[in-house]
């Protein structure tokens, strides 16, 4: 396990103690996502370049794993300056404090839904949105982005509920999104045994699921 990876870290990415914009994922998909150091001037100075230019959106393409190096050029700017307003001016350029924060709380998502912000399966923009959202609110709302396809307005609509005081089962029921549903493909022999035990039992494959589930994160 990595100190990126506990279960407070994932709970609390406030507490992360790995360095700023360390790879997230394995090193094939997160080559480019280059380490920052807000205590080292070099570093940092590298860091106020990446965030200048990565608000002016002229370094390198528009890929997910450039995305989350200027994330974490944001956040280690903002740790080594002290606040948004001094790293929005030490970047410069079309880089301001809302951009350095939308960007820096990307890079504070917890590493399991950072994840597929590298792979590509969520969109940089509604990692911004997601990145809103606090607690476990934030881990729901992300997997309903893997499991529902939301449009980054959707993303975007959701959080904004949520922040203004709504549930987000409710929020996503409002999107047409059953919270917890989830599409499953099993081996014939696990689906077979899934029916015939419930079918015995009297009762939903979900249910057998969800108490086989139960027992195995208890």
């Amino acid at each position: 396990m990595t100190p990126d990876e506990g279960p407070s870290t994932e709970t609390d990415p406030a507490s992360r103690a790995s360095p700023v914009g360390e790879p997230v994922i394995r090193r094939n998909v997160t080559d480019d996502a280059a380490r920052f150091d807000p205590t080292d001037a070099e570093s940092l100075a590298e860091a106020a370049d990446v965030v200048r230019r990565f608000a002016e959106n002229t370094a390198g393409g528009a890929d997910n794993v450039y995305m989350l190096r200027g994330a974490a050029a944001c956040a280690a700017l903002v740790r080594g300056e002290g606040s948004y307003k001094a790293a929005a001016e030490r970047a410069g350029g079309e880089a301001t404090v809302s951009f350095i924060r939308k960007w820096a709380r990307v890079h504070d998502l917890p590493r399991s839904v950072r994840r597929y912000v590298a792979l590509g399966e969520i969109a940089p923009t509604a990692a911004k949105h997601i990145a809103r959202l606090s607690g476990e609110a934030r881990f729901l709302l992300a997997w309903a982005v893997l499991d529902h396809g939301l449009t980054v307005r959707e993303v975007r609509t959701v959080a904004s509920a949520v922040n203004d005081g709504a549930t987000v089962e409710a929020a996503l029921a409002d999107a047409g999104v059953e919270l917890g549903r989830i599409e499953l493909s099993l081996p014939p022999d696990l689906y077979r045994r899934l029916r015939r035990t419930a079918a015995l039992s009297d009762r939903d494959p979900d249910d057998v699921v969800v108490e086989a589930l139960s027992t195995y994160f208890e």
